[in-house]
């Protein structure tokens, strides 16, 4: 009886884990997205096709855990300095083109296909719910998240997951089914729900944290995390307001907190384990009939919102100063719905707005237009793509060099200087042909190539190079050169520079012979030389600074191991009390009177 009870509830679990690790996979080889992978995966087990599973229903609101997360998530990266920094363009940009978008989409929903303004509100403002990850995804490709531009797109996607929150307290006030309550217990239950989390967010979160890490258990860090994200939830629902909004405040509380980053990593696995279990839940929602009984419907809407949400964005974005042609690149990138439109038509069906035929027309909108966006941002990288010039420029071909360095920015034109120095046979590749004709200026020979490309390193010698050097200032990138290097040339001695902390953790896994973090060096000398300027002896700033060098190193070391919160001990937190001369004991090397800085 107990094992017959096992498999009744793993069996569902292994159904559902076997069929998104099916399709997952394939719809992101085929270019269309994790997203898509999930839905089809749900659409098939569903009832519509095999009928494995006859209760989506249950599922998806177990599932919609994974909303919360994503919101907490979402919380976490908004710090109120940052937010405050990109006011202008968030609050600007960001509302000109939703709300814009929201109002051609909803006439359009009412004008043309004759739907009520509430359900034309409701479909409109999902299809307006861009999806972030595709676009950051393909702003960190191409290497446009630090652009002018590319921190506009940022700025609109900011917006729009600022705005799940509202649209979904703009859904439940619709709502035809909600209930009334007494007038002054409307306002006060949630305004004193609100009180409370604030509070405990400003004076007993981080508290909380540091008796947790104290510990030293991972796992305690992590079910402490669970317990923020899940209680600020239930606190919201319990006092009327939505749960994705206690996540959300719960993370914004948290962003500046020290621990953020374990959080964030701790919180991640469940994050995207229920949320592709929520889209596979959407998935068995809906019903294929209907959806063939309206294609004519379908495609015409998918049309007629995709146009006009492409209008609002291209006038927005002119209105706001960008190029005619970096306008129609974020129309491309913009025009098609996300994922969260599901989560608004989800609310809305379950509220008692939209019928579940409407509901699956809409959603079925939505992810063809995620289909149909790898094939127009092919068309319009072809139409609209700006003709670099390559004159002066010669590609990389038949090189042989006993060092190969990948990326000449300003860390590699440095890094160079020491090998040219004792006369080392060096080839050089970089991928940006400005760079290359300036360095032609000053006498270097550069020559052009991706080096996240196999066949490209084959042309470079990397076969032949005893040392090849990895010196691009961009995180994915260098990660997929370490990748193809340690498969096809494990005879080469691979050195990277490293992003930041993070990224040196991950390039130890991967295997590298040598990492260096592109400021570390900088910051070492930067301290010693303010130990100089405060009067301390050259032997007591060299100490100091083998101390520092050796910390650093160790607590990498233990991080690589344990985790970001590995290896705290490492570090010299506690500043120096007043006066001077009652100084703090520390392990660090401790100077004698004479050597003492001052």
């Amino acid at each position: 009886m107990a094992s017959e009870g096992l498999g009744d509830t793993i069996g569902p679990i292994v159904v559902l884990m076997g069929a998104a690790v099916a399709a997952v996979p394939l719809f992101r080889r085929a270019g269309l997205g994790s997203v898509l992978g999930y839905f089809a995966a749900g659409a098939i087990v569903g009832p519509s096709i095999i009928g494995l599973f006859n209760d989506p229903e249950a599922i998806l609101h177990f599932s919609e855990l994974g909303v919360v997360m994503f919101l907490f998530v979402i919380g976490l990266e908004l710090r109120p300095q940052k937010l405050w920094a990109m006011r202008g363009q968030i609050f600007g940009l960001g509302l000109a083109q939703v709300s814009v978008a929201i109002l051609l989409l909803t006439g359009a929903g009412h004008l043309i296909f004759g739907l009520p303004w509430v359900i034309a509100f409701v479909a409109g403002s999902g299809f307006v719910m861009s999806s972030t990850a595709v676009i950051m995804s393909m702003l960190a490709d191409r290497g446009e998240i630090a652009s002018a531009e590319g921190q506009k797109d940022v700025s609109i996607l900011l917006f729009e997951d600022l705005m799940i929150v509202p649209l979904l307290a703009a859904i439940a006030f619709l709502s035809p089914t909600e209930t009334e309550t007494g007038g002054l217990q409307a306002i006060l239950l949630p305004l004193a729900g609100l009180i409370v989390l604030l509070v405990v967010g400003r004076w007993l979160l981080d508290p909380f944290f540091a008796l947790l890490a104290r510990a030293r258990a991972r796992e305690v860090l992590t079910a402490g995390a669970l317990l923020v994200v899940l209680g600020a939830a239930l606190l919201m629902e319990t006092v009327g307001l939505s749960s994705a909004m206690g996540a959300f405040l719960a993370g914004v509380m948290l962003s500046g907190s020290s621990y953020r980053h374990q959080i964030e990593s701790d919180i991640e696995p469940f994050r995207g384990l229920l949320m592709g279990l929520f889209f596979m839940a959407v998935g068995m929602s809906l019903d294929l009939s209907i959806v063939a009984a309206e294609w004519p419907l379908l495609l015409a809407m998918l049309a007629v919102y995709v146009v006009f949400k492409a209008i609002a964005i291209y006038t927005v974005a002119r209105a706001f100063g960008s190029t005619n042609l970096a306008a129609l690149h974020r129309t491309a990138m913009f025009a098609q719905g996300g994922e969260f439109a599901f989560v608004l038509y989800t609310a809305a069906l379950s509220d008692g707005l939209i019928s579940g035929r409407e509901s699956a027309i809409f959603s079925s909108v939505v992810i063809l237009s995620m289909a149909v966006t790898p094939l127009i941002l092919l068309a319009s990288d072809h139409l609209l793509r700006e003709e670099t010039s390559m004159e002066g420029v010669e590609p990389a071909r038949d090189l042989k060099g006993r060092v190969l360095v990948i990326g000449f920015g300003r860390f590699g034109q440095i890094a160079l200087q020491m090998l040219l120095a004792q006369g080392v046979e060096v080839s050089v590749i970089d991928s940006n042909p400005d760079r290359i004709r300036e360095a032609e200026r000053w006498g270097f020979k550069v020559y052009y190539g991706d080096g996240t490309r196999l066949d490209i390193l084959r042309t470079s010698g990397a076969e032949d190079a005893e040392v090849i050097m990895v010196c691009v200032d961009n995180r994915k990138a260098a990660n997929q050169i370490v990748e193809l290097v340690k498969h096809a040339f494990p005879q080469s001695k691979l050195l990277v520079r490293s992003y930041d902390r993070g990224h040196s953790m991950e390039l130890r896994r991967a295997g590298v012979d040598y990492e260096i973090r592109e400021t570390a060096e900088s910051a070492f000398l930067m301290g010693a030389e303010g130990l100089r300027e405060l009067g301390c002896s050259e032997s007591t700033v060299e100490e100091t600074l083998a101390d520092i060098r050796r910390r650093d190193a160790d607590r990498l070391i233990e991080q690589t191991q344990g985790g970001m919160m590995a290896g705290r001990d490492q570090l010299l937190t506690n500043p120096v009390p007043e006066p001077l001369t009652n100084r703090p004991k520390q392990s660090g090397p401790q100077p004698s009177e004479e050597e003492a800085c001052g």
